[in-house]
């Protein structure tokens, strides 16, 4: 009979070495069949990645970096939430807005009156097209955007009131001297507001 190190028979060297082989693979699996989260160290077991998870959608993600003043990353977010659900009202009216916060007005202005044209009825829109209008400093349609935007909410917007007042400012002292101004509230849908302050 061949013989291995130690003076062990070969067949009693495979018979150890299978029992050792397998009570490690029974210690892992000690927990019910799944491996122990623990790593080799007996550190604090690592966080998992729940498969059955959903992502939050671009909009909500682009709104709250719109609030937080996060244009840049908002218009990211915003891109995501086209190639998502499509280019809506909502995500027009977002990535209008975010470009409007990084100073891309006529890109900002391009998105605004698309998201007008998708949603008519929605004051939001109009009102943060009004305020890029404002910024162009094309102050009779700014005052008619504004004015149409009042309307549709019933004056019920602090902001859209505001801004509405100060297009008609603007637009009756146009042909004197500009009205400086610290910054414009922008709306979005659901309640929530951005405010754009501007460097004017």
């Amino acid at each position: 009979m061949m013989t291995l190190g130690w003076g062990l028979p070969s067949r009693l060297c495979r018979l150890i070495t299978a029992t050792l082989a397998l009570a490690l693979v029974a210690a892992c699996m000690s927990s019910g069949g799944k491996p122990d989260p623990k790593d080799p160290l007996g550190g604090p077991a690592l966080p998992g990645v729940d498969p059955r998870g959903t992502a939050e959608s671009g909009l909500i993600v682009g709104h709250r970096l719109m609030a937080a003043a996060e244009y840049e990353l908002a218009l990211d977010a915003f891109t995501r939430a086209a190639l998502e659900d499509g280019l809506s009202a909502e995500v027009l009216s977002g990535l209008g807005t975010a470009n409007l916060g990084l100073g891309r007005l006529g890109q900002a202005e391009t998105h605004l009156r698309r998201a007008v044209e998708r949603d008519p009825d929605w004051p939001a829109a109009m009102n943060n097209l009004g305020v890029v209008l404002m910024e162009r400093q094309k102050y009779p349609e700014a005052e008619q955007i504004l004015r149409r935007a009042f309307a549709l909410d019933n004056g019920e917007s602090d902001a859209i009131r505001e801004n509405f007042r100060l297009a008609l400012a603007k637009l009756d002292q146009s042909t004197h001297s500009d009205p400086q101004q610290k910054g414009y509230a922008l709306v979005q849908r659901g309640g929530g507001s951005y405010l754009i302050r501007t460097s004017r």
